[in-house]
């Protein structure tokens, strides 16, 4: 069996020198690690390796396999079992070898292969969004990192965690999709909310939508990481029927592409009042009512005050 140098001093290899691999190597790197090798194709990932990762080598997938002790996969989730495989059947992995990959829904069971072949897999997902640039190795500060290792590698992982400056958390094997999705609930979904609300800003006549936004959004993701619903606010939790109405109408005729996100959403943000009491029922089916006909207007484009008009009737 290969023995391994300590922690400290470990050759890196990283296959997928997309935003995330870039960086992960960039700040191992600093930390004291060896970057011998990087893999990536695209025009962009070459850059990004010339800016991160100066003097580094650019290799094909199997040479970079065989030139390290730690190999980190850093390519899409879809693409992670493919590649796996690849590179056991071409024998560039070891017996010994530290097999990491970055993937936020995959576990262990997709470096099977691997670990067949007599490597060390480990799970290491950041819950940060990258720019591939080095504005992103300050953001790993805190950052936390997803584990899932077996009872032997559970110090390197938290080492590696360690020396990119995070903090890790443990996620069992059979939830790491459910931890993965609650995460792109939060952050990806966000950026499309965002966008949307600053789109409706801009139809609005705003010159700084995102000047508008930063402080109120802020304000409310402290509130609500700090206490969950009850950090909830606005006609929705208020059951301000008429104001609903009124934004879906000036929505449908302005912007309509957002009516069914800001339909999910409000819905969502119903059931929620709803539940703990803050809207009584009387009102929350006049709102549903009001989010029901929106979705069915969606499709046919009706004149402004439809809307309105049918929550009186």
């Amino acid at each position: 069996m290969m023995t391994l140098p300590s922690s400290a001093r470990l050759s890196v290899g990283v296959i997928g020198a997309g935003r995330v691999g870039a960086v992960l190597a960039a700040r191992l790197r600093a930390a004291g690690h060896t970057v011998t090798a990087a893999a990536g194709e695209s025009d962009a990932s070459r850059q990004r390796a010339a800016a991160l990762l100066p003097g580094v080598p650019l290799l094909k997938p199997s040479a970079v396999a065989r030139a390290c002790d730690l190999l980190l996969l850093t390519v899409p989730d879809d693409m992670l079992p493919n590649v796996v495989r690849v590179l056991v059947d071409s024998g560039a992995v070891r017996e010994g070898q530290y097999v990491v990959h970055t993937s936020g829904r995959h576990g262990l069971a997709v470096l099977e292969p691997a670990a067949a072949a007599g490597a060390r897999p480990v799970a290491l997902h950041p819950a940060m969004t990258f720019t591939g640039t080095a504005v992103d190795l300050d953001r790993l500060d805190g950052c936390v990192f997803g584990l899932t290792a077996g009872p032997a590698d559970r110090g390197l992982a938290q080492q590696l965690v360690a020396d990119l400056g995070g903090r890790p958390t443990w996620v069992p094997e059979e939830m790491r999709t459910l931890y993965h999705a609650g995460l792109a609930h939060g952050a990806n979904h966000l950026v499309t909310l965002v966008s949307e609300a600053m789109g409706l800003l801009a139809a609005a006549g705003s010159d700084d939508p995102a000047g508008t936004l930063r402080p109120l959004l802020q304000a409310a993701l402290d509130n609500a990481l700090a206490d969950g619903d009850a950090a909830l606010t606005g006609p929705i939790v208020r059951g301000d029927v008429q104001t609903v109405a009124a934004h879906l109408d000036d929505i449908a005729a302005n912007q309509p592409d957002t009516i069914p996100s800001y339909v999910a959403m409000a819905r969502a943000t119903l059931d929620r009042a709803v539940t703990d009491g803050r809207v009584l029922p009387i009102r929350a089916a006049r709102i549903k009512a009001l989010l029901d006909g929106a979705t069915a207007l969606h499709d046919r484009p009706a004149a402004p005050g439809t809307v309105a008009h049918a929550v009186e009737r």
